[in-house]
């Protein structure tokens, strides 16, 4: 069985919202201060263990609403238990509800009520569809659960006790060998024996004793031996210790502490068959691990999740690392976004990237292989501008800023995809996704039939006024526009049509006589010997990258970058077109797309 869906009501900044989880991996992610901790708080109503630390919910922890309206009302949870085993249905009888004629779900809920003006909060837990029938302790014996939290001093928990994380294990271990506990515990016996018979230990025996009855004497002394604590197997386990290449644990860094702990844990979760539901929660997995072992300790996430021996644990993963979300498979994400001051949830798995189930799961593919650690951005952003490659990444920032605007200060993401790979990006976008503000800054590349006859196509070079024909991409593209998502583009490419401008093109050749000196001379020449704006673009462009048969194109990423340097220092007015200005103003002004769509 598994944790399919939780509703959570009126908690924190939570007003109303539902989980829907997979069995496995869950990777919860989202910006600071969104809800992932009352998540994590939220699970552990029903699945804390009695190592993890007290979970207080007061008054303070009823939802607040935005209006001014005083937070009043109970805080609820339903949890919805799926895929249940026949041993499942009669731990949980009381709980079942059908599904349908054969199946049954598990149904649990709690609620923290008010008592008195004080604060003070009563918790109610009932199963099923009727609230008079009680959560019994079997029940809640049955649901296993242990919370990591976030910057914990993970060696605490694996130094020697007789409730340490090591003693549990190696305790459950030996009930699944007999023969092996009772060789342990026959070897302690032994030793214990012969050390006992060495003189430093019969001399401190003897010492003790006889002080002892000098102290009382002999009718009210007792009678005393020296032994050794931990002479049978239990007692042994709560001695066990770790170091790491040599090292006492407590020398040991902290993050491979918390991998070391970890690794203890699900270790005994696995071995313990005694609940019929087992689930781990750990916040924020990526503190104190350097961005190469939170990749090592997702894909061992992953691994159990695909694991038939281990898929029987649940994992909870909240975090707000790229790294994170970008190697997670999308079928194992959950993304909590906040629409206009209402967090909601959207799990991309559920999103439509085509008609076609075939042309859907190649660009499903294709998303998972582009969501590198960069990409992975757009799971945390607020406003998102998509852009083709790395030249617009160098340059929309840069352009924003001469329009007044700090794409920074104003919480924007700019991401490339590569291409026209916009079509398996944008499917995540939307009112019921991310819903952010997205603008989409996209080539038009307007072509015409050649006039030889020959059915090929070539490319136009038009002015900057001209009402262009796009290219079936972006036509296919302004098809998906809704509020939020919008579409801009030119009138061919960007450096294109950035050189319809004067002012721009003196920057340009700057630029690229900072790099390619002798191109820069010849396309200068020629730019004025050409009398209008879409002539001396034209040169300007073809001479860079449209150069001809055995001549080398100048790259544009490298012409991006020190454009970049000179429209920051230069003190020449530099001109951003007007697409450029519609992309960034419909992401700077948001907010006010949000209120209208919610």
């Amino acid at each position: 069985m598994f944790l399919s869906k939780l509703t959570i009501k009126n908690f924190r900044r939570l007003d109303e919202i539902t989980f829907n989880f997979v069995d496995g991996l869950n990777v919860i992610v989202g910006e600071n201060n969104i809800g992932k901790t009352a998540l994590v708080d939220a699970l552990r109503v029903i699945l804390a263990s009695h190592e993890d630390p007290y979970l207080r919910i007061t008054e303070d922890d009823i939802f607040q609403p935005q209006d001014g309206r005083e937070a009043s009302g109970d805080i609820t949870f339903h949890f919805v238990f799926s895929d249940l085993n026949e041993s499942d249905e009669a731990d949980f009888l009381h709980a079942l509800v059908p599904i349908d004629k054969e199946n049954f779900e598990a149904h649990i809920h709690a609620r923290f009520s008010l008592i008195d003006a004080s604060g003070r909060m009563r918790l109610k837990r009932w199963c099923g569809e009727h609230e008079e029938v009680g959560m019994t302790s079997d029940m809640l014996e049955n649901l296993r659960g242990v919370y990591l939290q976030p910057l914990r001093d993970a060696s605490k928990g694996l130094k020697p006790g007789r409730n340490s994380q090591l003693a549990r294990l190696m305790r459950l271990i030996g009930e699944e060998d007999t023969l092996g506990r009772q060789s342990v515990d026959g070897l302690v016996s032994a030793f214990e024996k012969l050390l006992k018979r060495k003189p430093p230990l019969v001399s401190t025996g003897n010492s003790i004793v006889e002080k002892h009855k000098d102290m009382l004497g002999k009718q009210l002394s007792q009678e005393l031996s020296l032994g050794l604590s931990g002479a049978d197997f239990k007692e042994l386990s709560s001695k066990l210790s770790i170091t790491a290449n040599g090292m006492e644990i407590d020398t040991n860094g902290l993050g491979y502490n918390n991998l070391i702990f970890m690794a203890v844990v699900l270790s005994e979760m696995i071995k313990d068959p005694s609940a019929a539901y087992r689930g781990l929660i750990i916040e924020e997995p990526e503190a104190h691990l350097h961005p190469q072992l939170q990749v090592v300790l997702l894909d061992y996430f992953q691994a159990i999740a695909a694991s038939k021996v281990e898929k029987s644990i649940q994992l909870f993963v909240t975090t707000h690392s790229s790294n994170f979300a970008s190697l997670a498979n999308l079928e194992n994400l959950t993304c909590m976004v906040d629409r206009n001051s209402s967090v909601k949830v959207f799990n991309p798995r559920e999103a439509t990237f085509d008609p076609s189930p075939t042309k859907a799961e190649k660009k499903r593919k294709k998303l998972e292989r582009y969501l590198d650690v960069t990409k992975a951005e757009l799971f945390f952003a607020r406003k998102l501008i998509l852009v083709e490659g790395t030249a617009e990444l160098m340059l929309i920032g840069v352009l924003a800023k001469q329009l007044d605007y700090d794409l920074q200060k104003y919480a924007v993401s700019i991401i490339s995809v590569d291409g026209l790979n916009f079509d398996c990006f944008l499917p995540l976008m939307g009112q019921e996704k991310l819903a952010i503000p997205v603008s989409v800054i996209t080539d038009a590349d307007p072509t015409k039939e050649d006039s030889s006859g020959n059915k090929k196509t070539v490319p136009l070079y038009p002015s900057a006024n001209d009402n262009v024909i796009a290219s079936d991409n972006t036509r296919v593209l302004k098809g998906q526009e809704c509020e939020l998502v919008k579409v801009f583009f030119g009138v061919k490419t960007l450096e294109y049509d950035l050189a319809l401008y004067e002012d721009n093109r003196s920057v340009m050749l700057d630029a690229l006589s900072e790099i390619h000196p002798l191109i820069a001379k010849s396309i200068k020449d020629e730019v004025n010997d050409k009398t209008t704006d879409q002539e001396k673009a034209k040169a300007l462009f073809c001479g860079m990258f449209e150069r001809g048969d055995g001549l080398k194109n100048v790259q544009k990423g490298q012409f991006a970058q020190e454009l970049a340097y000179q429209v920051s220092n230069t003190s020449a007015n530099f001109v951003v077109p007007g697409y450029i200005r519609d992309a960034i103003k419909h992401v700077i002004e948001g907010e006010d797309i949000l209120d209208e769509a919610f």
